[in-house]
């Protein structure tokens, strides 16, 4: 039985070069960066080199990355820094319905602290209006924070304009981009976004290794004290290897990403094509214009979701219902729900995300198999 992994959003197969680069550093720079002597001098300088690759992909100057464990850390570091400035600075704080957990969770912590948190809703598609988020903005907000591009459904954000209205209102502003690295050019020096989260696992890095951008200038209270690692910013000593695995992916997917992005929107398209005329009454949920080209979430109608994800891992087939974080959960997404999709459809989508390693022939055999599932799911 052929395995066929079109669970790309959830995590991604290592790179080969990443792979190659951590192996080098685990064997040959195995040093403390904060060491004077040479095996330390040799570790900050497979570091620094990994700080320049993932600068580049994001478009900044090196010294505007901070290594973290992940979005998730970068994501509360922002938020809880922005917490601080409560209350002389502002009382809340304005995101998304449709945000991850990782800012979600964040942020009903922050509410049971006092502060204000305003959820603001989606359309139909999965976009927030520009005219409803520059409604919500004014001196009393300490933050903003938007993601770019939706985990589950890859629908995107207008990032870029509504950073430019923050600014316009001079109320800092973040987004956890973690599903546009590697996957949208992103230039983000060029743009008035003030912090970004980004996370290595989803494009070809290691598990456990994280950016946090912080634009020039733009100060925040790291998470936890102990250290003078990341200029005082991110205390404690560097995962090396994990960083310069980062390093790596980063490099890898910049000189493909144009060749990729047209490659996986082609056969995400015949994915689409091949479910509307095989699998009776299915769905696409979200922008159909505005997503990156990897990913598609489907509802088919009568088939509980966990049972066709289950069905198909026995097939050799890994999908997911939703966030890999939310896995096994029997409640409907909170994105699709926010979307205005009805309970009955959203407990019935599945995602399918395509990445680096999925082949036209994979996508073949998936659709020779999808809709017997669907129909015994269905008839179940």
């Amino acid at each position: 039985m052929p395995r066929i992994y079109l669970d790309h959003n959830a995590t991604t197969p290592v790179r080969p070069e990443a792979v190659e680069a951590m192996q080098r550093v685990l064997t040959l720079h195995f040093g403390n960066p904060s060491s004077a002597h040479w095996a330390g001098s040799e570790a900050r300088d497979e570091l620094e080199s990994a700080r320049g690759q993932v600068s580049s992909l994001l478009g900044v100057a090196p010294d505007t990355v901070v290594f973290t464990s992940g979005a998730t850390e970068s994501n509360n570091t922002v938020l809880r820094s922005a917490a601080a400035r409560f209350p002389r600075h502002g009382d809340r704080i304005v995101t998304c319905a449709t945000e991850h957990p990782a800012v979600l969770d964040a942020a009903d912590d922050l509410r049971e602290r006092g502060i204000g948190v305003q959820l603001l809703p989606v359309d139909r598609d999965g976009r927030l209006d520009p005219a409803r988020f520059s409604d919500a903005l004014d001196d009393s907000v300490l933050l903003a924070s938007i993601m770019w591009v939706n985990n589950e459904t890859g629908v995107i954000q207008p990032v870029p304009k509504l950073a430019a209205i923050a600014a316009e209102r001079g109320v800092p502003f973040h987004s956890d981009a973690v599903q546009a690295l590697g996957k949208l050019p992103l230039a983000l020096a060029a743009l008035p976004l003030d912090f970004a989260s980004f996370s290595a696992h989803k494009l070809g890095g290691p598990k456990g290794v994280g950016v946090l951008y912080a634009r020039e200038g733009q100060r925040f209270q790291p998470l936890v004290r102990g250290g003078p690692q990341e200029r005082r910013r991110r205390p404690g000593t560097e995962n090396v290897p994990g960083i310069v695995g980062f390093g790596a992916a980063c490099a890898a997917a910049e000189a493909d990403l144009d060749e990729r992005s047209g490659r996986l929107g082609a056969l995400r398209d015949r994915l689409w094509q091949a479910i509307e005329s095989k699998v009776p009454d299915a769905w696409q949920n979200g922008s159909v214009e505005h997503r990156v080209p990897h990913t598609l979430n489907v509802s088919f109608p009568g088939a509980d979701s966990e049972a066709l994800v289950e069905a198909l891992d026995l097939e050799g087939i890994a999908v997911a219902s939703g966030a890999a974080c939310a896995s096994g959960s029997t409640e409907p997404s909170h994105v699709l729900l926010a979307m205005g999709i009805p309970p009955e459809r959203s407990t019935c989508a599945i995602r399918m995300s395509l990445g680096v390693t999925t082949r036209g022939d994979e996508i073949d055999h998936f659709m020779s198999v999808l809709p017997g599932v669907v129909e015994r799911v269905r008839g179940a």
